[in-house]
């Protein structure tokens, strides 16, 4: 059975060894024992692990919400899993809004900008300024 350093681990997980040592500290990855005068070594599980940690939060999971799912990392715990990740789609939906809403309204400002080329005033800093500000001087 291959064991590894905790560089190699990081290595071998595509992440820097600060990262090892965060997910440690969060409860994330447990770290081995320490034999007497040796040093630290991690299984292919451990690099596993890693692995999962960085493909959940590529898809927008926080380090909580991995938490959670290593709990359930049996696999019997589907429903709670699937509860999971219900929130997170629910959350992505509404961010997804909220950026549809952002994308809107650059667009709009974008082709004000763009049908009012030889103005003096610009359209667009003149909508992201309020109301009450004087113009720069």
């Amino acid at each position: 059975m291959q064991t590894y350093t905790i560089s190699g681990l990081a290595r071998a997980a595509g992440v820097n060894v600060e990262t090892i040592r965060f997910y440690q500290r969060r409860g994330l990855l447990p770290e081995p024992d320490k034999p007497l005068g040796g040093i630290r070594r991690y299984s292919q599980a451990d690099v596993a692990r890693v692995l999962f940690i960085k493909s959940a939060q590529r898809i927008g999971f926080t380090l909580d919400e991995i938490a959670q799912l290593l709990q359930l990392d049996a696999g019997t715990h589907c429903a709670e899993a699937r509860a999971i990740a219900e929130r997170k789609l629910e959350d992505v939906r509404v961010r997804l809004a909220d950026l549809q809403r952002i994308e809107a309204a650059l667009t709009q400002l974008v082709d004000r900008c763009a049908a009012r080329r030889d103005t003096v005033s610009c359209p667009l800093i003149a909508a992201l300024q309020p109301a009450s500000a004087s113009p720069p001087r």
